[in-house]
């Protein structure tokens, strides 16, 4: 057994030894919340208080069909509170509670406001982040961080959350983090992602959803966690909306604007948003590159300016039918315009070991693409009796076009011969578009006495056609095409049954078990180079969990699961593709998957504190790997597999109140990595301790203001190759109602320091690189939003309350 495995297995039982196993009774409270019309409502929050003093006790959400289940090992008298935006609360008389008893509510029929908009108000109460003991939640919806910024930006700011200069999604320190939208995954590459989530405002997502170790029920996909995003839903009689408009300056202006509406009337819900954004920034990327010849070292010093301008519209609609208060049917469609323009400039200037001539090369890169996509969603639940059996079904189909076009000049001459330079061009066409299906079947059904048997079937289809077509010239003589170019067409089927059980070892202790099995056919087509790769292969995916009630204020999850990444369509095709004359990209057909073993412990203190322990261990690790050619003094990249990578993961959550009006939320992490591998002839054998803070500050200003400020730290780290020196950055943002709060006023400011500097180094067998980046983060972000409503309406006043009070009712 292996020295770190010995100290985890040491550490869980001495955990376990602290948490006191004996078991005791709790006390069920049960209901279903409804409207005066008899329609189920979902989201609503239920709170458990003392009868006497008010104070929470605990809660929780009521699901889609309106149902709640309240567990507590609290005795005494209490009362029950149901509250939502746009209904009275609802308060029960006083009743008594004592373990090992039941007490059934049955339908709790809450009233809606009526009024004016200037007549009813609502507190926003709730904190922005809600620590549960298998996931934690942020609350998007309502604060000054989310008006004005994208989705993306908002992702980039949660806990353990990481969002690098490549776009790439970081949970915990680690790679490979599945993002979902409603529970339905997106199914796209890391930069599709990302310009995805920056045409989606902040302003249309309730909360995001952070699960580090998701059950079997969840895809295997995604070694590192999931991040599921929540978009906004009315579950009130009438129309709502907000126009907007605003823009950004980083260097480059970028204006955006917006209109959201949902209309609620019957059985009907309807929602719709459209929005346009421009995402423009200047990137400044300085790398010093050193190659060992036999006449001694010869140095490349690269200056490079990229001017990027990035313009999306994006729609996002759904339409909701209750056929009754036990069936309801839907669809959602998500459509978006992706339009991307580079201008890139570098200078690169090269000496050489035994003479004094210098080589100096100027390149110019000039670049335009497109990415259309559209999503639809068919969607149906039914509940097949009182006691919460419940099948749910959903179809997808995802279509995604892109092309993109790029003309890479570049003038080479020696010393001050500028006016002699010779020239050559080297053109790139490249055209993708993707289809996706899926379509899934979830069964639940309560088993009496806390027992719970979730089962479900999923299939997704995958093809995707990419066509690289790559040509070059010199001087002024026509293009010729180079052998690089590339027709591949990926095609991947995976099939997946999983099994899920919930149920107790005690009346303190409650386990849930799980197993997913899934079925993958992987076809990678190289239609130039006549080259078939084909993978099938049945995987295991089993979870566990096990919840432990030690008291009313302390309960510790453990779980562990394995998980599984599968290469991206794009990283297996064998194409080149030229970053500048010196720096080429090629893809890797012979990607495998890669798997990750995950345990954590986590403890969650007064439903507010969470100290988390955690431990993977990953196979097959893909990493972008770094090559040199000596002989052609060039440079290529390529993503392949390492053997392991070790992450030992240490999480603390701490909220803060420092006064009524001043709350933070404040989180320390302390991640050590460890990658191990041959490349080539060289060992990597590297580890590194990483530092990171992140702290959040809420403020009810005089006036009527609101304000959020956010600082990050991120200590040095290592990512295979590449050792990353630290970095911070600080984001600020204030916020104003007028017109009797009708009108918001918001604006933002992002690294507020010029901190956000990216320096990396490449020391390893015979590259010895050093790279600096910075994306011109620093800007200020100015939002004006107009809200609407005609109806049965209501309005979000900015009181905060303290902590206690924040969870009982929902914004």
């Amino acid at each position: 057994m292996k020295i770190s495995t010995q100290i985890f297995t040491v550490l869980l039982f001495f955990f376990l030894g602290l948490s006191n196993l004996a078991a005791k009774d709790v006390a069920l409270i049960t209901g279903q919340v409804k409207d005066q019309k008899g329609e189920s409502l979902p989201f609503v929050n239920v709170a458990l208080v003392e009868a006497q003093t008010g104070t929470l006790i605990t809660g929780a959400v009521t699901n889609d069909s309106g149902e709640f289940l309240i567990e507590t090992a609290r005795s005494g008298k209490v009362q029950l509170m149901v509250s939502s935006i746009g209904f009275q609360t609802f308060k029960s008389e006083e009743f008594e509670i004592k373990v090992g008893s039941n007490k059934e509510f049955g339908i709790i029929s809450i009233e809606e406001e009526a009024g004016n908009l200037e007549e009813v108000t609502v507190r926003s109460t709730r904190p922005d982040i809600i620590v549960e003991a298998d996931k934690t939640t942020i609350n998007v919806e309502g604060t000054v961080m989310a008006d004005g910024n994208t989705a993306l930006d908002v992702i980039g700011r949660s806990p353990g959350v990481y969002v690098d200069e490549n776009d790439n999604i970081n949970l915990n320190g680690r790679p490979g983090v599945t993002v979902m939208i409603n529970d339905r995954q997106t199914y796209m590459s890391a930069n599709d992602l990302a310009n995805f989530l920056r045409s989606m405002p902040a302003d249309n997502i309730k909360s995001i959803e952070i699960i580090n170790n998701p059950t079997s029920k969840f895809d295997a996909e995604g070694t590192a966690g999931v991040i599921n995003i929540k978009l906004k839903k009315n579950n009130m009689d009438g129309m709502f909306g907000n126009i907007q408009t605003g823009g950004m300056y980083n260097g480059i202006y970028g204006p955006n604007a917006g209109i959201a509406l949902n209309v609620k009337k019957g059985k009907w819900t309807n929602a719709a948003n459209l929005n346009y954004n421009e995402f423009n920034f200047l990137n400044d990327i300085s790398i010093n590159r050193n190659f060992q010849l036999d006449e001694g070292i010869s140095n490349f010093d690269q200056s490079s300016e990229i001017t990027t301008i990035n313009k999306s519209l994006f729609f996002n609609g759904g339409s909701d039918y209750q056929i009754n208060d036990k069936h309801s049917v839907g669809i959602s469609i998500q459509a978006s315009d992706y339009k991307g323009e580079n201008d890139g400039k570098s200078f690169t200037e090269i000496d050489n070991p035994g003479t004094e001539d210098l080589f100096f090369l100027r390149s110019n890169n000039e670049g335009e693409s497109q990415n259309k996509r559209i999503f639809g969603n068919f969607h149906y639940v039914g509940l097949l009796d009182t006691l919460g059996t419940k099948f749910t079904t959903d179809v997808d189909y995802t279509k995604m076009k892109s092309n993109a076009s790029s003309l890479l000049s570049n003038n080479r001459w020696i010393n001050e011969n500028e006016n002699g330079a010779a020239r050559d061009y080297i053109l790139t066409l490249n055209e993708m578009d993707y289809n996706i299906f899926t379509a899934k079947v979830d069964f639940t059904k309560p088993l009496g006495k806390g027992r719970i048997l979730e089962t479900g079937l999923k299939g997704s289809w995958v093809k995707s056609d990419n066509e690289l077509d790559l040509s070059k010239a010199i001087e002024e003589e026509p293009f010729e095409q180079d052998p690089n170019s590339n027709k591949f067409i990926y095609e991947e089927n995976v099939l997946a049954a999983y099994a899920t059980y919930k149920s107790k070892f005690s009346e303190k202790v409650s386990y849930q078990v799980g197993l997913r099995t899934e079925y993958s056919d992987i076809t990678g087509n190289s239609v130039t180079l006549e080259r078939v790769d084909k993978q099938n292969y049945i995987d295991l995916f089993p979870s566990f969990f096990v919840q432990q009630q030690v008291s009313k204020d302390y309960q510790i999850v453990y779980n562990a699961n394995r998980r599984i990444n599968r290469p991206n369509y794009r990283l297996l095709n064998p194409f080149i593709f030229y970053i500048d004359p010196l720096t080429t990209e090629q893809g890797n057909p012979y990607l495998r998957p890669q798997y990750s073993n995950n345990l954590e412990m986590n403890h969650v203190v007064k439903g507010q504190y969470q100290f988390t322990l955690g431990y993977s261990l990953t196979t097959d690790v893909f990493q972008q790997i770094f090559t040199q050619d000596e002989e052609t003094r060039t440079t290529t990249t390529y993503t392949a597999n390492l053997d392991k990578s070790q992450n030992w993961n240490f999480r603390a959550m701490i909220p803060v109140e420092i006064r009524k009006w001043w709350n933070t939320s404040n989180m320390v992490q302390v991640n050590n990595a460890r990658w191990k591998s041959m490349i080539g002839d060289a060992l990597l054998d590297v580890s590194q301790t990483s530092l990171t803070l992140r702290t959040q500050h809420t403020f009810n200003l005089p006036a009527g203001f609101r304000g959020e400020l956010m600082a990050m730290y991120i200590g040095p780290s290592q990512y295979g190759q590449a050792s990353i020196k630290g970095f911070g950055w600080v984001d600020a943002g204030i916020s104003k109602n007028l017109m009797k709060d009708k009108l918001s006023i918001t604006v933002n400011g992002t690294d507020l320091f010029r901190t956000q500097v990216i320096n990396a180094a490449v020391q390893f067998d015979n590259i010895d690189t050093q790279f600096q980046q910075y994306r011109s983060n620093q800007g200020v972000r100015f939002t004006l939003r107009y809200k609407f409503a005609k109806g049965e309406n209501f309005k979000i006043s900015n009181s905060s309350g303290s902590t206690e009070e924040r969870n009982r009712l929902d914004n």
